[in-house]
Formats: C-alpha cells, structure tokens, sequence
C-alpha cells in the first residue's frame, strides 16, 4: 500500500516520518566520514561516454530529485523494473503483485561523477537501505530496495560496497538491497517525472522528500547542483 494520499494518514503519519527521517539523517551524517567513497569503483579512463545506472528504494519522487541535483547527472527518469513490459503500469504496479519496483534510470559523465559516487549518495541520502519491502511511510515489494546492475562491473562494485559498508556497521541493521541483472527499464507516466519541481508544496514531499535535498546539498556540497 502507498500513504502518499497523505492527508488520510494526519499528524500521525507526519510524526514517525520525521522522527525516522531524523534517525537515519543522524547515523549517516556519522557515517559518510567512515566511508567516504567505495573501496571500487569505475575506471573514468575507460567509460568515456554517458553512463546509466538504475536504483530503486522507495518512492521515486525522492529518488529522482535526489539525483537530479547531483553534478555530472544530465537525465534522470522515474519509472520501473523487475517486471514485465506487459503489467508496467502504475495502477497495477501499486499492488505489489507484478514484481516492479518504482526505479529511476540516471544518465550520468563518467569524466565528472562516478558510479561509486553514485552508489554513495544511493545509501546515504536517497533512502534506507535497511528497510525490507518498504520505505518510510510506503509499504510493499514495489518499494524495496535494489541496483539494477548493467553489467559485471557494476554488480561488483555495489556487492563490495554493500559489503563494505555492512562490515563496518554504518547502519544499525544490515542492508538489505538486491542485486539484480537489469532486463527493462519502463518510464512512468508523464506527470510522476519531475514530480517535486512540479509540486513542491505537496504534503508528502514535504515531509519525505524535501528533508533529503538538503540533506544533500549540507552534507555533499561539492556534488550538489
């Protein structure tokens, strides 16, 4: 099920949003001096051409803007994966039965912003990787947490990465993204892209999404656009 008719939820609901926001803003502000980058990542060297990457967790809303104001991020679509082409509609996706996930495809420079970069800002920002099924105050399969990977390269530096960061213990519970083999990516409907720049005043983006742009913008500057 999705609150993002956030009135019917009330106070309540705004409650335990900022009350979790501010749980996982604290352990990752902590946490970001740990482990600054992956211990690997892609060569600039030899991807010299635009590069896709693929991530889910939770409500691409907070997903997409998150990574639409990272330098090096030209394009950055809201819409689907781990399902078929034939049930990659939104109505539908909501139940949690077709096997989607609500994912976003970012274009990125390779020459200005890594995957590893990427990946960083991925589970330090855009959303808790330590919740199963579900993301804040959205609950289902279709809110989990997942890289989509392209290729063998990037499935090898998210899997160090995750388990760099569980050896650590940067989070309070392990991680629980999968890793899975990107077969499809389906753009959502029109008026989910650019969602936040088009309703900033949206209750549900007030109270899950905003917090994250400037969680960003304070505590990566230098990526920040």
């Amino acid at each position: 099920m999705s609150n993002r008719s956030f009135p019917l939820k009330g106070y309540l609901l705004v409650s335990l949003s900022i009350i979790s926001l501010i749980s996982v803003v604290l352990v990752r502000g902590a946490s970001k001096a740990i482990l600054a980058n992956p211990a690997t990542d892609i060569s600039n060297s030899t991807a010299k051409v635009k590069q896709t990457a693929v991530f889910a967790g939770g409500c691409f809303w907070g997903m997409s803007a998150v990574f639409e104001h990272l330098k090096g991020v030209s394009d950055v679509v809201s819409g689907f994966s781990g399902g078929s082409a034939a049930t990659a509609d939104y109505e539908l996706i909501s139940s949690g039965l077709t096997g989607h996930a609500e994912s976003v495809k970012i274009t990125y420079d390779p020459s200005k912003i890594s995957y590893g970069q990427l990946l960083k800002i991925y589970f330090f920002v855009a959303h808790d990787p330590t919740q199963l099924n579900r993301q804040g105050p959205d609950s289902g399969r279709q809110y989990r947490s997942v890289i989509f990977f392209a290729n063998d390269e990037q499935n090898q530096i998210a899997l160090n990465y995750i388990n760099q960061l569980n050896k650590a213990h940067i989070f309070p519970k392990q991680i629980v993204t999968q890793l899975v083999p990107l077969k499809g990516f389906y753009k959502a409907q029109e008026y989910h892209q650019h969602f936040i720049d088009r309703n900033p005043n949206y209750p549900y983006v007030v109270v899950n999404d905003l917090p994250k742009l400037a969680q960003l913008k304070s505590q990566f500057p230098n990526l920040y656009k």
